[in-house]
């Protein structure tokens, strides 16, 4: 295991998924207001050497997470409405994986490719507008695509949870003792945000594709289309090596500047929290720190 680990989750239906280095623990509120806890330990693939390959672990862990953040939502929607709690089928685990990521590519890579082909490319002559008018839509498709679910109660509530997950891991990484009161101070937006590793994950497709038209210029449409979605494995990997790398030095002021808008986008996604909110997120990282035999500033 690394000497040094960076602790982190996701919020799920009523509560909070952290991930440590052997376990995941989910916690959730309950109609009741009790807090449910379940932790189970990792598989072995998360722990294994494919971690330790750059560019590679970052494909590796995005698929873990999607896995789990899944799971983490299937579960916490039936502790949360107070059912019994099932174990998710595989079928409809992939069914939903697979649906998420048709659904992720299709907005965010071929979308902009076809409107920007059939809209906008015939009155235009240069090559170089239409595909500035490409990324610039994909750029403002998602900021849009945030907020337009942000008016959804249902989502507030999670981006609430959110917050309380960032609020947590900064108390946790700041030395706070595991309180309330304490955790309470600490700001909603985190370098390692998933927002930010999204909005990395785009400027880098940006780049990459921009360098594909400057090699191929004169590409045929499913061309085009083939190289937005064969170099999302690629943008993938290079987009957590970023995140990590800002996670390593995010004590550097240069760093902290380049990460700036990453760090505004998670105003969309992240809801300031109440004390109940933040007592799950709380009780989550507790968990997996005790898993780890970690020691914490004591409550």
């Amino acid at each position: 295991m690394p000497a040094t680990f960076h602790y982190g989750g996701q919020a799920v239906i009523e509560g909070v998924m952290m991930r440590g280095q052997t376990s995941v623990s989910i916690a959730v509120r309950r109609p009741n207001r009790e807090i449910d806890l379940t932790t189970k330990p990792l598989p072995s693939i998360s722990t294994g050497r494919l971690h330790r390959i750059p560019l590679l672990r970052g494909i590796v862990i995005l698929a873990e997470s999607l896995i789990l953040g899944v799971q983490a939502l299937f579960h916490s929607a039936n502790v949360s409405m107070d059912e019994e709690d099932e174990e998710m089928p595989g079928i409809l685990m992939w069914g939903v994986l697979a649906f998420s990521l048709a659904f992720s590519i299709g907005l965010f890579f071929v979308a902009p490719v076809l409107l920007v082909e059939h809209a906008i490319d015939p009155r235009l002559e240069s090559d170089i507008a239409v595909r500035t008018i490409e990324h610039a839509l994909r750029i403002a498709m998602f900021i849009v695509y945030l907020g337009a679910i942000n008016l959804i109660p249902s989502v507030r509530s999670v981006f609430a949870y959110h917050g309380a997950e960032h609020k947590t891991i900064n108390a946790y990484e700041d030395g706070a003792p595991m309180q309330v009161e304490a955790i309470r101070k600490y700001s909603t937006a985190h370098l390692r945000c998933g927002t930010s590793f999204l909005l990395a994950v785009l400027v880098i497709a940006i780049l990459l594709f921009v360098l594909v038209d400057i090699i191929v210029p004169d590409i045929a449409r499913w061309q085009l289309l083939s190289s937005r979605i064969v170099l999302i494995p690629v943008i993938a990997g290079l987009a957590y090596e970023v995140t990590r790398f800002s996670a390593k030095y995010s004590d550097n002021r240069v760093v902290r500047k380049l990460f700036i808008p990453g760090l505004a986008l998670q105003a969309l996604t992240t809801r300031e929290p109440d004390d109940s909110q933040i007592e799950v997120a709380m009780h989550a990282l507790e968990r997996v720190l005790q898993d780890d035999g970690v020691q914490q500033a004591q409550t």
